[in-house]
């Protein structure tokens, strides 16, 4: 079941999107059925869960009004990303990272903005999230186009810690060598990123990782507070380390 602030965040999207269409829309006839293309224009009408996954993560080009379409389909996206149900998410970018929603009014921006966040947190709050949550942060920057909300909200906590345990084993290996650890998301601003996320998990990490039992993944997210030349020239990296 959703948190409290979810199903809340939920229910706004689908007044706030309800009745969407693309009116217009005519498709691409090379990658849709006609069917395919008519749910497009055609509100309240469910779409396939096979349909929907297609949609939500095919480029612009696809589409004569990508924003148009993504409104349209919006509510299920929503749910069906909720429910873990959403095929694709952290294998690639869904329709909303590739329109200006901000621009949208605000209604509209503030719907989809809140409903990332209470995703996300809820993906914090619950032991087996139905995506890793290494997956479910990188969708949420997608979509933000900012991580500084996401750290914000990851509050430490038994179940927040152990999910930062795993995303610090997933992304250690990259951030030591002063590269973002995402398969989709660059960041305009990559370099601020890159440094703010490596001061972060630095600060944050260690003391979770110890207590998780793993002392030395804990030593190499400290040593990302250090410059690169003095990050190699730590002498962890020329003395036996104890496996994790």
């Amino acid at each position: 079941m959703p948190s409290t602030a979810l199903a809340a965040a939920l229910a706004d999207i689908d007044t706030v999107f309800n009745g969407f269409a693309s009116p217009h829309e005519t498709g691409c006839a090379l990658c849709h059925l006609p069917e395919e293309t008519t749910y497009l224009r055609t509100p309240y009408t469910r779409v396939p869960p096979d349909v929907l996954r297609m949609y939500v993560f095919e480029g612009p080009g696809h589409f004569d009004d990508h924003a148009a379409s993504m409104r349209r389909l919006l509510p299920q996206t929503a749910h069906a990303i909720a429910d873990g149900t959403l095929d694709g998410i952290g294998w690639g970018v869904p329709g909303l990272a590739r329109v200006a929603w901000r621009t949208w009014p605000a209604e509209q921006a503030a719907a989809i903005e809140a409903f990332v966040l209470a995703w996300w947190q809820d993906t914090l709050a619950t032991p087996t999230p139905p995506y890793p949550v290494a997956y479910t942060f990188e969708t949420c920057a997608l979509i933000l186009d900012s991580l500084a909300p996401l750290l914000e909200r990851w509050e430490p906590g038994p179940v927040a810690d152990a999910h930062l345990a795993d995303c610090a084993a997933r992304w250690e290996s990259e951030l030591v060598f002063d590269e973002l650890p995402f398969s989709w998301w660059v960041p305009d601003d990559e370099p601020a990123v890159l440094a703010a996320l490596q001061a972060w998990l630095a600060a944050r990490a260690p003391a979770c990782l110890r207590t998780a039992g793993r002392p030395d993944l804990a030593l190499r997210a400290e040593l990302l507070a250090l410059p690169h030349d003095a990050r190699w020239a730590h002498p962890y990296w020329y003395a036996p380390s104890a496996a994790d």
